[in-house]
């Protein structure tokens, strides 16, 4: 095999890329807004933060029965734009985006109301997209947020694992946040080949890195995930 890549790699060119990352986060105890100031201090990305359109909101109080309510009334109808709470509007283009960081709270076991309201929103413009997610608990499992972000994000690239900081973890989140990075491949995610001219007169095949074949006399290149990929075939890249 390593004779093969050996002659492929010849016979192509290669485009080195950086793909954008946006990182989206609804922060309300600080956890998740101390947690993304470290992820932006090892990746190059932008971010937004989420904020509730009602300010001054007790969340706390009474058993944090504000957010408790509000997690019912998703579960009750959440295919209802009613059923989310109201937050303020969020100025970014997606389509500017290949790799999307979501860092949410748990609340009662799902995805905290406001972040979900913007995913509830915007969820279509993520098609295609890598989604990274990372979930900061006090204690349950973060499976509950995780099928709230595929529901709302139903055709999302989702990058395996998710991250999963607690709060007491939160201060020393540095080498989770490195540990996870290498663990979804970031780095090649977010450099890789931009495109392929569709020449029509010449057939190519792609393979991953590790000499998979991913196609076999193809004409586009369209369906391709973000990424480093080895290409054979008389093709312009640009």
């Amino acid at each position: 095999m390593k004779k093969i890549l050996f002659i492929l790699v010849a016979m192509i060119g290669w485009l080195s890329v950086d793909a954008k990352t946006l990182i989206i986060y609804y922060s309300y105890t600080n956890n998740v807004e101390k947690i993304v100031n470290e992820l932006k201090s090892r990746i190059d990305a932008d971010v937004v933060e989420i904020e509730p359109a009602e300010k001054g909101l007790d969340y706390a109080a009474n058993n944090y029965a504000i957010g408790s309510a509000q997690i019912g009334a998703i579960k009750n109808n959440p295919d209802a734009s009613s059923s989310y709470p109201p937050i303020d509007p969020v100025n970014v283009n997606l389509d500017e985006y290949d790799t999307l960081i979501i860092a949410a709270p748990l609340w009662w076991s799902q995805m905290a109301a406001p972040l979900q309201t913007y995913l509830f929103h915007n969820g279509n413009k993520m098609a295609g997209k890598n989604i990274g997610l990372i979930v900061s608990s006090a204690s349950s499992g973060i499976s509950g947020v995780e099928a709230d972000a595929k529901r709302l994000i139903p055709d999302g690239h989702f990058l395996s694992p998710s991250l999963w900081i607690r709060s007491f973890q939160t201060s020393n989140a540095s080498s989770m946040l490195e540990n996870w990075l290498n663990e979804i491949d970031y780095e090649e995610l977010t450099t890789g080949i931009d495109r392929v001219t569709n020449d029509v007169a010449a057939d190519f095949t792609v393979y991953s890195l590790s000499g998979q074949q991913l196609m076999y006399k193809s004409k586009s290149i369209d369906s391709l995930k973000s990424g480093v990929y080895i290409i054979n075939g008389n093709k312009t890249v640009i």
